[in-house]
């Protein structure tokens, strides 16, 4: 079991691996290079560097972390629950057990489906190869909103009886011939006590489940009972949330959203932890 578990690869992230690493704490970091970081064209509020490129800061901050011997696990983690004191992560097919947790997963910029959260573990799902062999023979819809999901949805093409897979992005290259692409955006998902359709503006397309393929999942969803305020988790001087052993830093706790506030909130989290465990 770890110390803690670390979720999202941005500033916060790389701030409260270090800071872990640094206070003697195992911990294990699910996350990759931001890729908000790598595309900022230029930073002038980061102290220390008067004018940086993000491309520049991210790699500054990847060879920190390899100096330390520090690894990411490149998994979507899609489910933490607490048990008999501890929690549980899901990240594809794998279990994690950790102490304490540090949400640092940013801000997300796609609004949930409407019935999205209402029907998850009801016929929504965010893991292909967890939740794929149970719609063997079955008709879904597939959500691929990154073309580095592809093979992840040509996988849940070939289970399944009928794969609609929709693409949120240009160049998509999905080559399953089981996968009938759909180049619409979906509005909601609805059912009676399972999923029944996803509806489009114009359309609706019966299926018996639907998968989303996003790289990030929202606070709410991924931790149930973490209390929301104006859309980002609520936390206090500590990095604390309301769910106790839970901490939180970065873009998902508020505005202002700067490299230098995640950073700093990542190094409030770690220490906070380490008080939370003592």
């Amino acid at each position: 079991m770890f110390d803690c578990a670390i979720i999202g690869g941005g500033p916060a992230g790389v701030s409260a691996a270090i800071n872990l690493k640094l206070l003697d704490k195992s911990f294990i970091w699910f996350g990759t290079t931001s890729k908000k970081l790598s595309r900022a064209e230029l930073i002038k509020n980061y102290v220390g560097f008067p004018s940086v490129k993000g491309e520049e800061l991210a790699k500054a901050f990847s060879e920190h972390t390899k100096s330390l011997g520090i690894e990411s696990v490149d998994e979507l983690v899609t489910d933490v629950y607490r048990t008999d004191g501890y929690f549980t992560l899901l990240a594809k097919d794998k279990s994690y057990e950790a102490k304490t947790v540090i949400l640092c997963s940013g801000v997300q910029t796609a609004k949930p489906l409407d019935g999205e959260e209402e029907f998850l573990g009801r016929g929504v799902s965010y893991c292909a190869t967890c939740d794929g062999f149970l719609y063997k023979g079955k008709k879904i819809a597939v959500l691929c909103t990154d073309k580095k999901f592809e093979h992840e949805a040509e996988f849940l093409a070939d289970v399944a009886r009928t794969a609609y897979v929709i693409p949120l992005y240009k160049g998509y290259e999905i080559k399953s011939q089981n996968a009938k692409i759909v180049l619409k955006t979906p509005k909601s998902v609805t059912g009676d006590m399972r999923v029944k359709a996803v509806n489009f503006k114009d359309e609706s397309l019966e299926v018996d489940g639907l998968f989303i393929l996003r790289g990030s999942m929202s606070p709410s969803t991924l931790i149930k009972g973490i209390e929301i305020r104006d859309g980002h988790v609520r936390v206090d001087r500590r990095c604390a949330t309301n769910i106790d052993g839970v901490f939180a830093a970065g873009d998902c706790t508020g505005r202002p959203y700067q490299y230098v506030k995640a950073v700093g909130e990542g190094n409030i989290a770690a220490h906070s932890v380490v008080e939370y465990l003592q």
